[in-house]
Order: structure tokens, then sequence, then C-alpha cells
């Protein structure tokens, strides 16, 4: 069973995500604004927050914000805007999923299932130290850090499973399906855009060492060392 924060100020967006997550078996608490999202994220402990972008009082981007200075709870988040700019702020605040409204209630239980799964298996693989070397860049996969030229990247959750994936597979070419299917955990909601644009976040924030990310054209991406 999960406990889940539904945040959107539609009541009957709330009331269809909530009839379907209790189907399931799950604990559902509800808010109608971001302010309300802190303060229910502060009292309790969720295993996945769903937040909707535009609410009265303070938007989701805004709360998902505050929430991550206190607690790292996965979120996913629910917009009826499917620009690619809209996307990629989510996910550079360090979201985890993204769904653009109208959307399918079974998509987003399914999608939920998926990074809720994920989170509890990053946690369980993180039990002995593993560090990797690459010139100046280090990375840890055990304490979740990326160091540059002796300096801590700071990177979005996805932005670390990208790269990790990418490392322990390393020299190997991977096809932008099989990134979906490993990283994200599905291979039937996503699609290319989503890997091209966290491969640019990527790259950008690994500065001089973006050289190791190489493009497949028409395949996929390498990490080449």
């Amino acid at each position: 069973m999960y406990k889940i924060l539904v945040v959107d100020d539609e009541a009957n967006i709330r009331e269809v995500l909530k009839e379907y997550a209790e189907f399931e078996g799950h604990q559902v608490d509800e808010a109608g604004d971001g302010m309300q999202a802190i303060e229910l994220a502060k009292k309790n402990d969720y295993d996945v927050i769903i937040m909707d972008v535009m609410m009265p009082r303070l938007d989701g981007y805004s709360a998902c914000k505050e929430i991550r200075k206190f607690k790292q709870t996965p979120v996913l988040m629910l917009s009826a805007r499917g620009e690619e700019y809209d996307k990629l702020f989510g996910f550079e605040l360090g979201i985890d999923d993204y769904v653009v409204k109208p959307f399918s209630p079974k998509e987003v239980m399914a999608r939920i299932n998926v990074i809720v799964k994920r989170n509890s298996t990053a946690q369980v693989l993180a039990v002995t130290p593993e560090i990797e070397r690459f010139e100046g860049l280090e990375i840890n996969f055990t304490s979740r850090d990326v160091i540059i030229d002796g300096e801590k990247a700071t990177l979005t959750p996805k932005e670390y499973d990208l790269l990790f994936f990418l490392v322990h597979n390393k020299n190997i070419a991977l096809t932008r399906n099989k990134l979906l299917e490993e990283v994200w955990g599905y291979d039937f909601f996503g699609d290319d855009r989503t890997i091209d644009t966290h491969i640019k976040m990527l790259r950008n924030n690994l500065g001089p060492y973006r050289k190791f990310i190489v493009t497949l054209r028409g395949l996929g991406y390498k990490f080449e060392a």
C-alpha cells in the first residue's frame, strides 16, 4: 500500500485519482493548492505526491521546490501544458515524471507504481560503496554524488539515474527505447523527446565531461570512456 498525496484545485480530478488509488488499496490525502500540500508534506511521509501545476495561492512548481527543502518525496506533475519548456522546468526542479491533461487515471497509477518501486530499489541498492572515475569526473553510486573537477555537481534525480545507467553500461550502445525501459521503468508511455531532453540537461551539468556521452545517430546514446 502506498500513501499518496493528490494536489489539485479541481475537486473532480482529485476524486477520480483518489477513487482509482483506493481501488488499488492505497491511502490518499488531498490538497486543493500548493500551500496545503506543503503543510501536509511536513506532517506526513508520503510515498509519492501527484501535483498539479496551475493552482491558486501557490503553483505546483513552487510547492515542489519548497517541499524539496525538507523531503525528497517523489513527485509526479500534472499539467494542461505539454510544451518542452514546461517539462524541462519541472525536471530541473527534480520531479520524477510529468503527465499532460487530459490523462488516463490508469496511466497515472501505472507511472506511480514505477516511481515508487524505482525509489525503493534505489534505496536497497545503496549498500556498498561503488565509485567510477573518468579524468576529473567522479561518480559515487552509493552516495549518489557526482564530482566534477573537485566540485559536487547538482543533478535532478532522473539525471542521476540516467548517468548511472549509462556508466554502468559504458561503451555499450543503448537505444532510446532501452533507456526508457530501464531508467524510466516503462517503454510505452515515454517517447524519444523525453530521453533527448534529459541527455541535453545532463550534458550541460557535466561541463567538459559531456564528451563522454556520445550520440549514436538514429539509435541512441553511449557513455564512451
